[in-house]
């Protein structure tokens, strides 16, 4: 351990201390992290002055602390709603830096004068946070601009500090149990993979180029313009926006806002970020959404999106479906299915819990989620359950945007918009087109496959020949009567196949079923025949 990595360590060591929560992680100076299954440390775990400590502990050590428990704020399902809500109201804020440094990052980065590089470069700043600030600035060919730069040795300092908090998870993971059930270490390599995406710019700015592509055939949805020779990992620069902050909207009396308009295409372009998309701003709160002439919605702060692939956005619609009409064994079903609920939970005193859950929330006429999703993240958390990060950012992030579309526009019906979309994605899943370009995409693979298949038989036929392969059944086969039944029944079950991938005109299936019985008539013949 070098001696800055030591001065950091001792410094978290001394804010641990001086909040309490050396106490709660059982650490001393002399002795390992200690396990306390007391009433003492599970007291401590529950004090309810643990969240403002927390956030304070937080706030005092810095960025990358504060960045963490930005991240644990969105995840009520892991420490808790008291937790979570407290750490909403960390700052992300530090002193400026000198116009002269920013001055030395952008002509560093971008390799050039920056009097030669921009017409106006502001010297003040118009926003500043722990990682990067903004100045505004203007193009030699007239844009008007935002630059975003980043900190002199922001990323050494994340680093050091990344290195501190992994190791004290992984000693709290192992000798607390009452924060083993946390799983500290997983929640650390998330963060790691989570900062580092938003420290590295050039990641905000494949966002941005993404997402406008997303909605380039939506006049009423705008993504800030990018300027990719001004950009760099420390550097990013894009269109200046001069738009209405959405608290101004909800306040304002004068026509120039269509309300109506605007609550339904907040949230119609959410939902299509997550159903049809499948990548989506992780973060989707008022402050995050301009309004720009014409009632045009801009969404700004790309750095961290979230990313649904293809089978887990159709899981998720089959979910909202599901959801929209109270289908509580369905619900249940479906999220075993998602690998997220396992299959040997208690499934009675869930549906109980579910029933609850739902009479309270849902009247004769449902219109909105109105706080169910966040009680069905805090249900998963009383049975133990981890919920994958993206679906937790989809939870939040659809209950900021049904929020914003309730601020607008009061009479506005969210399930009335989520339902029709999830079924259109749901019904992709038995759509015969995407059966076909799924297996046109397969016939590369098929025909590998179709390439190894003598080789391998070959090399299987060897191994039974040498006695070097040994096959294990359920079924008795060492008599000569099970044998025959077996090799009978996969000859009989393989010529009746007619439907899969066809490889040497006859189903793959097929010809599966017959290289096994060929095999295992080679087992019987070395067994009984030629014995």
């Amino acid at each position: 351990m070098d001696k800055k990595t030591k001065q950091r360590l001792g410094e978290i060591r001394q804010a641990l201390k001086k909040y309490g929560f050396d106490e709660i992680l059982g650490q001393t100076a002399k002795s390992k992290i200690r396990n306390k299954d007391d009433d003492e440390a599970h007291s401590l775990l529950l004090d309810d002055e643990v969240p403002v400590k927390l956030r304070l502990m937080l706030q005092e050590l810095g960025t990358t602390f504060i960045k963490l428990g930005q991240l644990l704020s969105t995840r009520p399902d892991l420490v808790g709603e008291k937790i979570a809500g407290e750490l909403e109201n960390l700052q992300d804020d530090n002193p400026a830096i000198s116009y002269d440094q920013v001055k030395a990052i952008v002509e560093s980065e971008l390799n050039g004068n920056i009097d030669e590089l921009f017409e106006d470069f502001s010297h003040e700043h118009l926003a500043t946070a722990s990682i990067g600030q903004v100045h505004e600035a203007k193009l030699i060919t007239g844009e008007r601009v935002a630059v975003k730069v980043q900190k002199e040795g922001i990323t050494d300092k994340i680093d050091l500090d990344i290195r501190i908090m992994k190791f004290v998870a992984n000693r709290a993971d192992k000798w607390n149990a009452n924060l083993r059930k946390l799983n500290l270490p997983g929640i650390m390599e998330e963060f790691d993979r989570s900062i580092h995406k938003e420290i590295d710019y050039n990641n905000e700015f494949m966002n941005m180029q993404r997402i406008e592509l997303n909605f380039e055939d939506n006049p009423e949805i705008h993504i800030p313009e990018t300027y990719s020779q001004y950009c760099s990992s420390k550097v990013l620069t894009m269109e200046f926006i001069d738009g209405t902050k959405l608290n101004d909207v909800y306040a304002s009396e004068s026509d120039e806002f269509d309300k109506k308009l605007l609550a339904k295409n907040v949230l119609d372009s959410y939902l299509q970020q997550l159903f049809i998309d499948g990548f989506f701003h992780g973060d989707p709160h008022p402050g995050n959404i301009m309004i720009l002439e014409d009632n045009v919605l801009c969404y700004l702060d790309l750095g961290m999106m979230g990313f649904f692939d293809e089978e887990f956005k159709k899981n998720l619609s089959e979910l909202m479906i599901l959801f929209v009409d109270q289908d509580i064994d369905g619900l249940i079903n479906q999220l075993m299915y998602m690998d997220i609920l396992d299959y040997d939970i208690e499934t009675r005193t869930l549906k109980r819990d579910l029933n609850d859950l739902f009479g309270r929330y849902f009247g004769v006429e449902l219109n909105r989620f109105d706080g169910v999703l966040e009680e069905l993240l805090n249900l998963m958390q009383d049975y133990g359950v981890i919920l994958p990060n993206e679906f937790v950012t989809m939870a939040r992030g659809l209950s900021m945007v049904e929020a914003i579309a309730e601020n607008l526009d009061p009479e506005i019906d969210v399930f009335a918009s989520i339902k029709p979309i999830a079924k259109q994605v749901a019904k992709e899943r038995v759509n015969p087109k995407k059966y076909l370009k799924s297996k046109k995409s397969n016939i590369i693979l098929y025909e590998h496959m179709i390439q190894a298949l003598p080789k391998l038989l070959t090399r299987t036929i060897h191994k039974i020949d040498n006695e070097e392969l040994q096959f294990k059944f359920e079924v008795d086969i060492t008599d000569k009567v099970s044998i025959i039944a077996l090799i009978s029944a996969l000859i009989i079950g393989s010529s009746v196949v007619s439907f899969g991938p066809i490889v040497f005109d006859m189903p793959l299936i097929s010809l599966i079923g017959y290289i096994l019985a060929i095999i295992l008539s080679i087992i019987g013949l070395k067994r009984y025949v030629l014995k």
